[in-house]
């Protein structure tokens, strides 16, 4: 019989998935992150379905969810904190239903997505920058805000089969605020940072570029930054022998915010013509990764956003995120989400679902697309599952259209 405390979990707080949390960890909350330290501490005892603020029986608060979508000329499924099971079953309830589904990530998800639409990119796994990065740029983000464990997972690690890890040079390209306290070698050695206003990113970006492209720059600066300085970044890039160029699109939040990740990726293009680079893009959280791929695979269509007002009733599922809610004054509302979610107005319709990897098994794509891992549940609950919830709704719904 296996011991609980032997068993290894992955942990979906985060796209990293770190795959090497024990149950022996989670018992006693040790944790070097804190994102698993407060996923983990999470409780679901005492959760129980309600309807109209008033607690109910599942088959009241089923019965009471499939009326409001039958009676929904637009419903919309939302928020989407779930995993790879949970997101088919969304989809499922959205054909059923006539709904539009997105994400809570919607928005964030989209810059990518237009880019790699538009112009296609180049990017990399987390496992070939551990065994082969040399030089890693982070643009406009430093990494560890939304993956804690980037650096001690990927970059500072014991060893690699391509490269000398401790020997890898990092730099930070703009961004306010950025803890770049990671980003210092075993040795001591100080990351470089190039300074600027997440604001100025667009030009900054555009600028390297440019020079890694060898097209001429006559300004002496840009958006306050040196174009001295962005020439030797320039020339670091392109004498690496496997450049990583990293961003979040989470911390690109302005106007056109996916052209500068088509900077990026072009400049990556760039950069292969004659070197080798990739692009990483990170972050990754509320299971994003893993519906957008859901969605995408069984409607063939990526997830858009959201225009909360052209829609008359919100089915709202928040494993991940119990505090995310709806825009103030969006109802009404039907919750199929964790059993610590908080509310400021009851919502038309509660039910706790199971979070996968706390109190159910699931799976979950890592931020990098390239593995999925599973989840075991760390803490088993009687909770039902959003899959079985779904199905529920669902033969409620052909019931009363019988």
């Amino acid at each position: 019989m296996t011991n609980q405390q032997d068993i290894m979990h992955a942990c979906p707080a985060c796209g990293l998935l770190c795959d090497d949390i024990s149950g022996d960890a989670i018992a006693r909350q040790q944790f070097s992150c804190g994102k698993a330290a407060k996923f983990y501490a999470r409780v679901s005892a005492g959760a129980a379905p309600a309807v109209g603020g008033s607690t109910a029986s599942l088959a009241e608060a089923v019965k009471a969810a499939a009326a409001l979508l039958k009676q929904a000329s637009a419903p919309l499924v939302a928020g989407s904190s779930t995993d790879v099971h949970g997101a088919r079953a969304l989809v499922s309830l959205s054909h059923a239903t006539g709904a539009a589904m997105t994400h809570i990530n919607a928005s964030s998800t989209l810059r990518n997505m237009k880019v790699l639409q538009h112009r296609g990119w180049q990017t990399t796994t987390l496992t070939e920058v551990r065994n082969r990065a040399d030089v890693i740029l982070m643009i406009g983000t430093d990494v560890v805000s939304h993956n804690t464990r980037f650096f001690e997972r990927v970059v500072w690690v014991d060893e690699a089969m391509f490269t000398e890890p401790a020997a890898r040079k990092i730099i930070y390209l703009g961004g306010d605020k950025l803890n770049t306290k990671p980003g210092v070698a075993p040795d001591g050695r100080a990351p470089e940072v190039i300074a600027c206003a997440s604001e100025s990113l667009p030009e900054v970006v555009a600028t390297l570029r440019a020079l890694v492209m060898g097209k001429p720059v006559t300004a002496e600066t840009v958006a306050g930054v040196a174009v001295s300085s962005l020439k030797s970044l320039a020339d670091t890039l392109k004498t690496a022998k496997y450049a990583t160029l990293v961003w979040v699109s989470k911390d690109l939040h302005y106007a056109h915010a996916e052209l500068t990740i088509e900077n990026i990726t072009e400049t990556v293009v760039a950069l292969n013509q004659k070197s080798r680079a990739m692009g990483l893009s990170m972050g990754g959280s509320d299971g994003d990764t893993s519906v957008n791929y859901a969605h995408t695979w069984l409607n063939g269509v990526i997830i858009d956003a959201p225009e909360w007002e052209s829609h008359d009733a919100v089915v709202w599922v928040n494993s991940y995120s119990p505090n995310a809610m709806p825009p103030a004054g969006t109802a009404p509302v039907i919750v199929l989400g964790a059993a610590d979610s908080t509310f400021d107005t009851a919502p038309a319709v509660v039910i706790p679902v199971a979070t996968p990897g706390l109190d159910c098994n699931g799976q979950q794509f890592r931020v990098d697309g390239s593995v999925t891992l599973p989840l075991t549940a760390a803490k088993p609950s009687d909770l039902p599952t959003l899959s079985q919830v779904v199905a529920l709704i669902e033969a409620q719904l052909k019931g009363d259209l019988a």
